[in-house]
């Protein structure tokens, strides 16, 4: 805790002080994100620090697992997900939603424990029920990679799989057929420091190249 609290006055003394103009700014004005990114809980994935962006220009969006729920009509309690989905995408009228898995995610790893394994927290076990579509899909796939293998295409796999639950949502659907917002799955390798983005083209995750 003493940590946090000298970085709280290292960020008053330094960085607001540096940019109180801007913080000025999103006080009076409210916020304008360009995009809605998604991404895991894990402490290691830091959404401002990879984009290199501004407080305003992100609306963050974390969960263990970077699960998003399809959509319901009638949804269950604490669909905190979808609320910040429909939100972004209607009244903050974002134009991009970025979903972002990582490598060595707790969450995919756990995906391969039975459930039982999480008898002691029982919120984990039914969260990680977002994740079967993702087991079964890397299961039909590639049934001659070891677990320790499939763990990262399961990142990866999990991510194109949470984009088309992203797509059930009318929200979403409304603005990308008026060509107002845009879906991205991008793939954060910790160790290197390179993100990747999926090309659906060429079926794979490559390097963002800058444009």
């Amino acid at each position: 805790m003493q940590k946090l609290i000298a970085g709280i006055h290292h960020f008053r003394k330094e960085y607001w002080s540096a940019n109180r103009e801007l913080y000025r700014r999103l006080a009076e004005h409210g916020q304008f994100p360009e995009a809605l990114f998604i991404t895991c809980s894990d402490a290691r994935v830091t959404p401002m620090a990879i984009t290199h962006t501004q407080p305003g220009d992100l609306f963050v969006v974390r969960n263990m697992g970077n699960f998003i729920p399809p959509f319901s009509e009638n949804p269950p309690e604490g669909t905190g997900v979808a609320a910040s989905v429909e939100y972004a995408v209607e009244h903050l009228k974002v134009r991009d939603i970025v979903v972002c898995g990582h490598s060595d995610c707790g969450a995919m790893k756990a995906l391969y424990k039975e459930r039982d394994h999480f008898a002691a927290t029982p919120h984990i076990g039914p969260w990680l029920r977002h994740g079967d579509r993702t087991m079964k899909v890397v299961k039909a796939n590639y049934p001659e990679l070891s677990r320790e293998e499939r763990y990262g295409i399961t990142a990866k796999e999990n991510v194109l799989l949470q984009i088309e639950n992203l797509r059930t949502y009318p929200v979403v659907q409304k603005a990308a057929r008026e060509g107002r917002l845009h879906v991205h799955a991008w793939y954060f390798e910790i160790g290197t420091g390179r993100v990747l983005r999926y090309s659906p083209e060429r079926e794979q995750f490559e390097p963002i190249r800058e444009e």
